[in-house]
């Protein structure tokens, strides 16, 4: 007996449309494969997961601090057992997001296959070894934002509703992985970080201890922005660059010292646009909505009409 195909029908009793698939596969896989080929170098790459590296900032999240991100029934005798087992699952799932962001490195060696996992493993172990002073930092962050803002009621609560302390989170995750080689990974932790708060903190900036971002939404901090210690700045601040750099060719120069420093303890207001790479001075105090292109001194407080040194 033969058997004839059945045509797919709908919910609606009526059969679909016919696409006339076949010349649209084939133009894309010669857009894919020849004319618009964007692959790095040219080769088909494992991509890290964003699922991945969101499910690892959980489980990092929840080693540092176990009661605030983990289980909040834990015991003296039950937390350590369970620092250790989120840390290896999640260590085991880090070393394989990072093997996948080394392919993707400028000097990634993609033949040599058995080197870069060995390489992903000493990056991974440095960076465990690295977490007890990650969470000093979030710890002093967490205590400026206590200290700064008059509306925090308890630790608990900035750690939990603060989207600045969340942005901070991830940065600290991700700058530690962007110093140690893999600043793919590390730009995508922030990206994650960025659509989580609202708050965009390129992993290659430096930040001091003691960092508060009150309110937050739209703060952006470019890569080579340099923080000092015990910074505060309010919602919709950029501390951004002034212009690019091109070479002979019109191309981007890139790696250029392009973005501000903020010296310890400086108060910058909502609003504020500092570009280029200026100082500003310790102790200094930028007013809301200010436009500002050159550095200032210590002591210093400015605003939309006027500057004023102390």
């Amino acid at each position: 007996m033969k058997i004839e195909p059945v045509d797919h029908i709908d919910q609606s009793g009526s059969k679909p449309p016919n696409w006339n698939l076949g010349p649209v596969i084939e133009a894309l896989r010669v857009s894919r494969e020849a004319t618009h080929n964007i692959r790095h170098h040219g080769r088909v790459r494992e991509l890290p997961s964003r699922e991945a590296l969101s499910q690892i900032v959980d489980g990092l999240s929840a080693a540092l601090f176990p009661t605030h991100y983990g289980r909040p029934n834990l015991t003296d005798d039950s937390i350590d057992y369970f620092v250790g087992d989120t840390l290896t699952t999640t260590l085991n799932t880090l070393v394989e997001q990072v093997r996948r962001g080394l392919l993707f490195g400028p000097d990634a060696e993609p033949e040599h296959a058995e080197a870069t996992i060995q390489r992903a493993a000493a990056i991974t172990r440095d960076f465990a070894a690295s977490l007890p002073t990650i969470r000093a930092l979030l710890v002093s962050d967490v205590q400026a934002a206590l200290a700064g803002d008059p509306a925090a009621t308890s630790v608990a609560e900035i750690m939990l509703c603060y989207p600045g302390t969340i942005a901070i989170l991830y940065y600290r995750f991700a700058h530690r992985l962007h110093q140690l080689g893999v600043p793919f990974l590390a730009r995508l932790i922030s990206d994650i970080g960025h659509s989580l708060t609202g708050i965009d903190i390129h992993p290659g900036a430096q930040i001091g201890a003691s960092f508060f971002i009150d309110h937050g939404t739209g703060v952006v901090i470019g890569e080579t922005a340099i923080i000092g210690e015990r910074v505060r700045l309010y919602q919709a601040v950029t501390l951004g660059a002034k212009r690019f750099p091109t070479d002979d060719s019109g191309a981007l120069i890139k790696g250029v010292a392009r973005h501000p420093i903020v010296q310890d303890d400086v108060v910058i207001y909502a609003g504020a646009t500092i570009l280029g790479r200026i100082t500003i001075g310790a102790g200094s105090t930028i007013g809301g909505n200010v436009w500002l292109t050159e550095s200032v001194a210590p002591g210093s407080s400015v605003n939309q009409a006027h500057m004023r040194q102390d």
